[in-house]
């Protein structure tokens, strides 16, 4: 820990230069989880450092993508749970790099509070370096920015940034996908970190006491629900990528169904998705319910239990539900291409 550079003249500013240090001692055994064989630095330098791994690698593609929580991180503040957050900042980086069949490489966060309590801030990283974890990616730097006066001494903001590789021949654009094809689901853990500015009037939360627990929840607060940690889907996809040849995928994030699934089906084709076959979870029924929302807006504003949507070659459904399953996913088929110019009907 720095023990030399301190400036009251900041602290009376509100700025406390020390808890940053104790932060980032706090969280390095977090982070020491998350390392590659491809990381080259140490936390706390300027940049961070990785290299790249080319093996197998004829034509490498960079891809990246970034992300926050939204106001999901509202949840956090009024269950005062600090340590799940960031699995979802993971999630919605890591999630959105491997619809092009890239695998994730690295990960880097960005902390922006009103005063920087150095345990929550290392409960905040835990949760950045768990998900990291889960995808495989190595946490090899990240910025926390104490701002006074612009942010509430108790809350903060959270994004994240990560980059992952393909083989330029294997980068998944959706140019193989034809009438006939299928369309699989793989489950979501619940509302995920998108619609819940929605979520947050349905429910009144500043107003109602969200720890209660519910029994159309299965005892679960709506608290506790929400916080649940959106899914991390890199491992079983990579796996799935090395067996079949998947056409299409698609993060179901904000927008639901209705503009995401699109993004991964061509021109002159629709996917067309069976409500039917749909398994959608509790809590979607129970925001339905007590907001009265119509089943289009939530299909256009959620996932409804599909956490990402993939294409596949009729012939291929049965091996990638097998492949799917023994990596932990319970798959299952919703639907299929068809030739159309709606891009997607749900029937």
């Amino acid at each position: 820990m720095n023990t030399i550079s301190k400036s009251d003249s900041y602290a009376a500013a509100g700025v406390d230069i020390t808890a940053g240090y104790k932060a980032v001692e706090l969280m390095k055994t977090h982070i020491a989880r998350t390392l590659t064989k491809g990381v080259s630095s140490d936390i706390g330098g300027f940049g961070g450092l990785f290299e790249l791994d080319l093996t197998g690698i004829n034509k490498p593609v960079l891809v990246s993508g970034t992300d926050g929580v939204g106001t999901k991180l509202r949840i956090a503040f009024l269950m005062n749970k600090h340590d799940t957050i960031g699995i979802d900042c993971v999630a919605m980086c890591v999630n959105d790099i491997i619809c092009c069949g890239a695998r994730p490489l690295f990960f880097l966060d960005y902390i922006a509070c009103g005063k920087n309590y150095p345990e929550k801030i290392a409960e905040i990283v835990k949760g950045v370096a768990d998900g990291c974890v889960m995808s495989g990616t190595a946490l090899i730097g990240g910025e926390t920015a104490e701002m006074p006066g612009f942010y509430p001494i108790d809350e903060y903001d959270l994004a994240g940034y990560s980059t992952g590789v393909v083989d330029k021949d294997r980068i998944i654009d959706n140019s193989t996908i034809k009438s006939g094809d299928v369309v699989i689901a793989l489950p979501s853990s619940g509302v995920h970190s998108n619609g819940f500015s929605l979520v947050r009037k349905v429910f009144d939360i500043e107003n109602n006491d969200i720890t209660v627990p519910c029994d159309s929840l299965n005892g679960k607060s709506i608290g506790e629900t929400l916080l649940t940690p959106t899914k991390i889907y890199v491992k079983p996809v990579l796996a799935l990528l090395d067996q079949v040849k998947v056409k299409g995928i698609s993060h179901i994030t904000g927008g639901g169904f209705y503009e995401n699934i699109p993004r991964s089906i061509p021109k002159g084709l629709c996917a067309r998705i069976n409500k039917s076959s749909v398994k959608v979870l509790p809590i979607f029924d129970l925001i339905s319910k007590t907001g009265n929302i119509s089943e289009r807006d939530m299909f256009n504003t959620f996932n409804m239990g599909v956490g990402m949507s993939m294409v596949v070659s009729e012939d291929d459904v049965e091996k990638s539900l097998a492949v799917l399953k023994s990596n932990g996913e319970d798959a299952y088929v919703i639907g299929s291409i068809t030739q159309s110019e709606n891009r997607i009907e749900l029937i």
